[in-house]
């Protein structure tokens, strides 16, 4: 049951949190995370793409492993990554690593994870010591890299064993609200799908829903997901905008690029075009995967699309870039596009750990094992289900995992045992130790404050980005302290506001809230000579002069506050 597994994860030991889909495993590590955070812990969350990071906030494995297109690694490119200062920051502070869709990860990248942790910790533990939670389902999708020697799963790395991980195989399930469904998807993870099963499924074919929206199709193959999305945007009666890509470098890497990414020679977008963002950008609010509506574009003369994301933001989209480096940090090749594609229907594959109170899902051409599985565990009813199709391939599961599952089930047991034969107050001491150990605060009342501070957090449902709203109290706003009152932020958060709405605004008129003309140039004159003194340990590693710097040339008699005002 999800509290046996919430309690095995507060003693620290690792886990391995499976079960079928709809079982709530992203719930119950969202329970986790809350607890730790609370105690003022911040795990490390990463998937394997941008859709399945973006359930818990976090960020791919490539991404944050730096592993760039690469599966597997040598000593020379660990030796690279050691070299990178911001590297040796980031693991310096990783202290609980999340792995979410583990089925989705190849045995080569969860080796290379390993082998970089240990490196940079200097540590000859597995996963350098740190707690690892690996959260997945083998019945669905596996990696679409295979190795060489036939091994494709997380579990047939050398590492997963070292892990010595806790087996929690969650069993009541939560998304689906319908014995039906239930029952077929209980049948397709037994490798025995009955003539009932294929009863229910044949009822749902060419079925219309009874629903006020239009479903979200899904589909096994890109042909067809294309040919979908064209033939909608074909459809609105509105202006199109055609935006190209630029490039440097040679053909061959551009054309691994193209492969390698799903980035598009040329874009076509409508306005009530339905998108999806192929790049990640935290800072303006969406990550690969995140799915919205063109509203409107600039009326500037690049035309860029103002696109309403799912999550409520309102964001202009511009130019990103996709880039080859060497091993040397060289840039062999560079595209430049706008990062979204149509997403009136998306491959199976990018759907992995959706929730759906709808879908057309189209079986038929079905090639991989899991893809019937994972794409009918997406929704939460069979009334919600229109079946465009299904061949023999739809139903079938990986008869490894299919062996394996069994053993998984006992391991599962086993572990629930183990933890039940503890005394309450045992557990207890068991998992203060850990908060401790790692450095987090067992004091209740901070833990209280802490969970308030959380709780009180903008959620998902907020319709505009924070600096947005900072940018609406501005006129209302003699002081920055009132600013910083207004829209219920310290003052610090409103100047990194600021320093975001000058960057997309640079004629914005914020000359009421800057120090005296004298002031302003004391600072100028400062930052001037320490450019010409060029000692590096005054620029951050992104090349931006340090506050602090600046502070002690002026003899500390001008504020930071005034400083970073007169930077912006």
């Amino acid at each position: 049951m999800q509290e046996t597994a919430l309690k095995i994860l507060k003693t620290g030991q690792n886990v391995f949190l499976t079960g079928s889909a709809g079982t709530g495993k992203t719930h119950i590590l969202n329970e986790y995370i809350l607890y730790l955070k609370s105690r003022k812990i911040i795990p490390t969350i990463v998937a394997p793409t941008g859709i399945a990071a973006s359930h818990l906030n976090g960020q791919t494995i490539h991404s944050y492993f730096s592993l760039g297109i690469k599966d597997s690694i040598d000593e020379n490119f660990i030796s690279l990554l050691l070299d990178k200062k911001y590297l040796q920051t980031r693991f310096k502070k990783l202290k609980i690593l999340i792995i979410d869709e583990i089925s989705m990860v190849s045995p080569n990248v969860f080796s290379s994870i390993d082998r970089i942790l240990r490196a940079f910790k200097q540590s000859d533990e597995p996963f350098a010591g740190i707690q690892v939670i690996l959260s997945g389902d083998f019945f669905q999708l596996p990696p679409i890299s295979k190795n060489i020697d036939g091994k494709r799963f997380a579990w047939q790395s050398p590492s997963w064993k070292e892990l010595d991980l806790q087996t929690c195989y969650l069993q009541k399930k939560f998304r689906q609200d319908d014995n039906q469904l239930i029952f077929v998807l209980d049948e397709i993870r037994s490798g025995q799908v009955s003539q009932r099963s294929h009863d229910i499924l044949n009822a749902r074919l060419q079925k219309d829903l009874d629903i006020d929206f239009t479903p979200t199709k899904l589909y096994t193959h890109n042909m067809d997901v294309d040919r979908i999305n064209n033939d909608e945007l074909n459809s609105i009666d509105d202006k199109a905008e055609v935006f190209k890509y630029t490039s440097e470098g040679a053909k061959s890497n551009i054309e691994k690029l193209f492969k390698s990414a799903l980035v598009q020679e040329e874009l076509t977008l409508k306005k009530d075009a339905v998108v999806m963002f192929i790049k990640n950008n935290p800072e303006k609010y969406y990550i690969n995967g995140t799915t919205g509506v063109v509203i409107d574009f600039s009326k500037d003369e690049q035309k860029l699309p103002i696109v309403k994301l799912s999550n409520g933001y309102i964001v202009k989209v511009e130019y990103e870039d996709w880039k080859i480096e060497n091993d040397s940090g060289k840039i062999q090749a560079k595209i430049s596009q706008i990062p979204l594609k149509l997403a009136w229907a998306i491959t199976i594959h990018k759907s992995q750990g959706m929730t759906l109170d709808a879908a057309q899902i189209d079986l038929s051409k079905t090639f991989e094992v899991g893809q019937g599985y994972v794409a009918l565990s997406r929704i939460k009813n069979i009334e919600g289900l229109k079946l465009m199709g299904f061949n023999d391939n739809a139903l079938s599961v990986d008869p490894l995992i299919l062996n394996i599952d069994p053993r998984i089930k006992q391991a599962s047991q086993k572990a629930a045992k183990r933890i039940e034969s503890f005394e309450e107050n045992q557990l207890n001491a068991m998992q203060l130790s850990y908060i401790q150990r790692l450095g987090g605060t067992i004091d209740e009342k901070e833990i209280a404050k802490e969970k308030v501070a959380l709780d009180s957090e903008p959620k998902i449902e907020v319709k505009m980005p924070n600096h947005i709203k900072t940018k609406n109290q501005i006129q209302n706003s003699a002081t920055l302290q009132d600013l910083a009152k207004n829209v219920g932020y310290s003052v610090s958060t409103i100047m990194n506001h600021l320093s975001l709405i000058k960057a997309d605004e640079p004629n914005l008129d914020i000359s009421k809230y800057m120090p005296s003309l004298s002031t302003i140039n004391l600072i100028k004159a400062a930052v001037e000579e320490i450019k010409k003194t060029n000692k590096e340990e005054d620029f951050s590693e992104d090349g931006k002069i340090r506050l602090k710097p600046i502070f002690m040339k002026l003899d500390e008699k001008i504020s930071y506050d005034d400083i970073k005002i007169t930077l912006i």
